[in-house]
């Protein structure tokens, strides 16, 4: 079986006006092509969002409503481009790779169905996904600290660059990717595909024990769409 760090991934990532993935919209993307490691090709720019960027967000990744107006393209447009990005993709098996990508799928699935009425697996796509944070969530779990990019950055020694720019984000979680692939043989042996199937299992494993421990200190019950990786649905029918 081949190691698929030698082989072609996408890596992916939105910056987007909030927090709310079923309700946000992107301000940015990028598409990162890598073979064995290396960047062939990135395709990035800004979204022109349709509506006011809060001053909260634009902290983060420095992208203000005038400059997303002036110089991205429409999101209508944006969407159809990524969505038709990532089902070629999908349909040759490549690996769409990054950080929390149920949050940027299911933006993209979100908006997909508000502007065209078809989402993502209505066109086709399948995967598969190698989400660095659910898979570090797995091999190494009883790791102690933060898992956010910057702190998976620090612990495998990468440098993110420009930290919440979408394609320093995307090409960062490619790398965390690839050291995991490097200090887990068993991961690096895997097929993408099984990967893919397997992670849904361990995003919900971590998803009841995180549950649970909100549980215990009276905090507010999980939200039952955040079980579910790498899309979810705005609206679940009723338990």
């Amino acid at each position: 079986m081949g190691n698929w760090a030698m082989d072609e991934i996408l890596g992916f990532d939105f910056e987007t006006t909030g927090v709310d993935r079923f309700n946000d919209v992107p301000v940015s993307y990028a598409l990162v092509t890598l073979v064995a490691g290396e960047v062939v090709s990135t395709s990035s720019g800004l979204i022109d969002p349709g509506r006011e960027i809060p001053a909260g967000a634009t902290a983060v990744h420095g992208i203000t409503t005038a400059r997303a107006r002036a110089e991205g393209m429409p999101l209508c447009e944006a969407i159809e481009m990524i969505t038709d990005a990532l089902v070629s993709a999908s349909s040759r098996r490549v690996p769409l790779a990054g950080m929390k990508l149920d949050y940027d799928l299911t933006i993209l699935d979100t908006q997909a169905r508000n502007l065209s009425g078809c989402g993502l697996l209505e066109r086709g796509w399948r995967g598969p996904v190698l989400d660095a944070v659910v898979l570090d969530r797995h091999l190494d779990r009883f790791r102690k600290g933060s898992r956010t990019l910057g702190a998976l950055c620090e612990h495998y020694g990468i440098d993110i660059g420009n930290a919440h720019d979408a394609t320093a984000d995307a090409l960062a979680s490619a790398r965390v990717l690839f050291a995991l692939a490097a200090r887990f043989e068993e991961l690096s042996e895997s097929d993408p595909g099984a990967l893919h199937q397997a992670e849904i299992g361990w995003h919900r494993e971590w998803a009841e024990g995180y549950a649970e421990w909100r549980t215990g200190r009276g905090l507010s019950p999980m939200d039952r769409r955040d079980y579910l990786w790498p899309l979810a649905p705005v609206y679940l029918p009723a338990s």
